[in-house]
């Protein structure tokens, strides 16, 4: 935990995690993706990948703010179920001819990224001692 001369945390300690500014440019494609669906109008899954989109990033945040290791990775963990919400909704998406399989490839990839990174935060919050 970063923690302050005064023993309290940073404010806004996130915002130093690689895998929260990932998972903001990860966000951002999601919803340049979200606009096609929209134009189809796949509204169900529009909003649900836009929560789930959101819920990654703001997990992150959320848990930072934690004060023991082992809060912050249950918010961590949170953020990977998200993840993989939003690659099984770009999953149908694809299914359903609503996005070409290379903007599905690109999804699954930086989905793949991102929780590498969330898997490895857990772990070192896990081991630590708190």
């Amino acid at each position: 935990m970063v923690m302050l001369d005064s023993g309290a945390m940073a404010p806004f300690r996130f915002r130093q995690f690689k895998v929260y500014h990932d998972a903001k440019k990860f966000r951002s494609y999601c919803l340049k993706l979200l606009e096609k669906l929209k134009a189809k109008h796949a509204y169900d899954l529009v909003d649900q990948i836009r929560r789930a989109s959101l819920s990654i990033v703001l997990n992150i945040a959320e848990g930072s703010s934690k004060r023991s290791d082992i809060d912050f990775a249950r918010f961590l963990e949170t953020s990977t179920g998200s993840v993989n919400e939003v690659v099984a909704g770009f999953d149908m998406a694809c299914d359903e001819g609503l996005i070409t399989q290379d903007e599905y490839s690109i999804i699954e990839k930086e989905g793949e990224e991102i929780l590498n990174q969330l898997g490895g935060f857990i772990k070192n919050l896990r081991n630590k001692k708190s």
